[in-house]
């Protein structure tokens, strides 16, 4: 049997489970493999691999989603990694990001706020945070700075790309919902039943459970978010606002 986790998880509504099943089939369909899946520490998805492909399979659940760096130990400086939003707003000296660090203990990684100051605007950091329209799980594209082992301690800042595809969310005009704790086509679904698909421009799936919604000039987020928000329960949402 092959295991390995990738750097997705799966909560909320847990719809991302058949979600990241279909995937698996358009991806290993013709091969022949078994695979079982299931929620590990802090909410990431562990794939189970098992039949005469397992290793080829692997590989290629490996290049499509990437793997989690799981032990501190693997954690390198300069590398990138994938993580998500965590325990939001509860601190005031940055905001945490889990990139799977789960071993010895699970460890969350540190974008400081004298970075987020220094990238964004001198504002305390909850009023950043809503300002950006981050929410927990977010996902982030993060480039570790420091690793300190004997303290345990990570810090990170956000990835080139990662800071470019923020700054034009920023510079655009356009209000934006970023929804987390189901499927996009959840999203889609309450969008279309309130008839306010008409006033999104387009849909991003920025992972397994997070959705991008850009409106349309002059669409405000608010009023989306009242008339979609009881159709989605259990979700979060936050907005960048024009």
């Amino acid at each position: 049997m092959q295991e390995l986790i990738i750097p997705e998880k799966v909560y909320g509504d847990r719809s991302g489970f058949s979600k990241l099943d279909r995937k698996l089939k358009a991806l290993l369909g013709d091969l022949d493999v078994g695979w079982k899946l299931s929620a590990v520490s802090k909410n990431w998805v562990k794939v189970a691999l098992e039949g005469e492909d397992e290793e080829i399979s692997a590989n290629l659940v490996r290049e499509e989603f990437g793997e989690i760096p799981v032990s501190l130990r693997s954690v390198e400086e300069g590398k990138v990694y994938r993580g998500k939003l965590i325990d939001l707003g509860k601190v005031g000296y940055g905001a945490y990001v889990d990139i799977g660090i789960l071993r010895p203990r699970p460890k969350d990684a540190l974008l400081p706020l004298y970075y987020l100051k220094k990238t964004f605007e001198e504002k305390p950091v909850r009023e950043l945070i809503r300002e950006l329209g981050w929410i927990d799980y977010h996902p982030l594209e993060v480039e570790v700075t420091e690793v300190e082992f004997g303290a345990r301690e990570v810090e990170v800042k956000l990835s080139d790309a990662q800071l470019k595809r923020i700054r034009g969310w920023l510079e655009d005009g356009h209000d934006k919902l970023f929804i987390t704790g189901t499927v996009s086509e959840n999203v889609e679904r309450a969008l279309i039943e309130t008839g306010h698909g008409r006033d999104v421009k387009r849909i991003e799936e920025l992972g397994l459970m997070e959705t991008l919604l850009v409106l349309k000039k002059g669409t405000q987020a608010p009023g989306i978010i009242k008339e979609i928000g009881p159709r989605l329960k259990g979700t979060l949402m936050g907005a960048i606002k024009f």
